[in-house]
C-alpha cells in the first residue's frame, strides 16, 4: 500500500525556485509496474529493500537497495518491481525554477537517471519530511530546508563528469540566460529563433545545449512553464479562460485549452473545478 503526503503550499507562489509537491513510501507487490507514462514534475525514488528495473527509451537499468533514480518531466518512463524480490521505495516529487540548473550540474540525465543513496540523509528523507510537515510551524520552510540539503548532497553524489566541467561556465550561462528569457517573455510569441538571436547563438546549437542541460528542448520547457503559470491563474484568480490564455502567450483560447489538456490531462475548466473541490494541487 502506498502512503502519500502532500505539501499544502502552492507552487509558484512567493518563491518559485523550489517546490516539494508530495512525498511517500510503498512496499510494492511482486511485479508491480508504473507506466510507461510521463509526468509534469521531477520525481526521485529511493530503493530501501528489494530490486526492480527502470526503462527510459531503449535504456533499462536494474536497481537494488541503496540506489535511487530520477524521472524527468515529459520523458516516458517505465519501472517495475522484481517478481520475486520486489522493492520497497520512498519518493519525493518536486518542481522549481532552480531545479533544471541544479540538475544540469550533475551527471544525471533522462537516459542515465540512477545514482547511489548516501547512508544518512536519503534513507531518512520520508521520515524527516513527514515530521517537518507535522510540526505545523511555517510548513514550507522546514520542507524546503530539507530539500536544499538533499540537492546539495546530490551534487556531491552525482557530480558532472570531469570532461564537461571546465567548458561550461559559458555554456551554463547561455542556458541560464535562455531560462531568464523564457520566464520574462513566456506571455509573448517566444521562439527558439528569437532566443538564439538574443544570445547571438545558432538555433540548433542552443536547442542541443538546452536539452542536454535541462533534459527538455526549449519549446517543451516553455510549454511546461506556461501551463504552470496557467494553473496558478486558474486556482488563484477569477480570470476567464480567455484572459488566462492570453496571459500565458496564447491568443487562441481553443489552442490554449488543447495544449493545457495535453499537458495536464484535463481542460482548464475541469482543472479549476477540481481545485475548488480539493486543497490538493493537481
Amino acid at each position: 500500500m502506498a502512503i502519500f503526503h502532500y505539501n499544502s503550499e502552492r507552487p509558484f507562489r512567493g518563491n518559485p525556485d523550489l517546490h516539494l509537491h508530495y512525498w511517500g513510501r510503498e512496499q510494492c507487490a511482486p511485479g508491480h509496474t508504473v507506466g510507461p507514462g510521463v509526468r509534469d514534475i521531477y520525481k526521485i525514488h529511493f530503493i530501501h529493500e528489494g530490486t526492480g528495473i527502470v526503462t527510459v527509451g531503449e535504456q533499462t537499468h536494474i536497481l537494488q537497495a541503496g540506489q535511487a533514480f530520477l524521472t524527468y518531466p515529459h520523458i516516458v518512463t517505465y519501472y517495475a518491481a522484481d517478481s520475486s524480490d520486489p522493492w520497497t521505495y520512498s519518493w519525493i516529487a518536486f518542481t522549481g525554477e532552480e531545479v533544471p540548473c541544479l540538475l544540469g550540474k550533475t551527471s544525471l540525465s533522462p537516459e542515465l537517471p540512477v545514482f547511489p543513496m548516501d547512508k544518512q540523509l536519503m534513507p531518512e528523507l520520508y521520515r524527516l519530511l513527514t515530521e517537518a510537515a507535522d510540526s505545523k510551524d511555517g510548513l514550507d520552510l522546514p520542507l524546503k530546508a530539507i530539500m536544499y540539503e538533499f540537492l546539495a548532497l546530490l551534487l556531491k553524489l552525482a557530480p558532472a563528469a570531469p570532461d564537461i566541467l571546465p567548458l561550461p561556465r559559458a555554456k551554463s550561462i547561455y542556458v541560464e540566460q535562455c531560462l531568464h528569457f523564457i520566464h520574462a517573455h513566456y506571455c509573448e510569441n517566444v521562439t527558439v529563433e528569437s532566443m538564439a538571436s538574443s544570445l547571438k547563438l545558432d538555433r540548433k546549437y542552443l536547442s542541443t545545449l538546452f536539452k542536454r542541460t535541462i533534459g527538455l528542448p526549449p519549446q517543451q520547457y516553455l510549454l511546461t512553464f506556461r501551463m504552470a503559470k496557467a494553473c496558478e491563474l486558474l486556482t488563484e484568480s477569477t480570470c476567464t479562460i480567455g484572459d488566462i490564455s492570453r496571459s500565458v502567450g496564447y491568443q487562441d483560447p481553443l489552442l490554449f485549452s488543447r495544449m493545457f489538456k495535453k499537458v495536464k490531462g484535463c481542460s482548464p475548466k475541469e482543472y479549476r473545478l477540481r481545485h475548488n473541490d480539493s486543497d490538493i494541487v493537481l
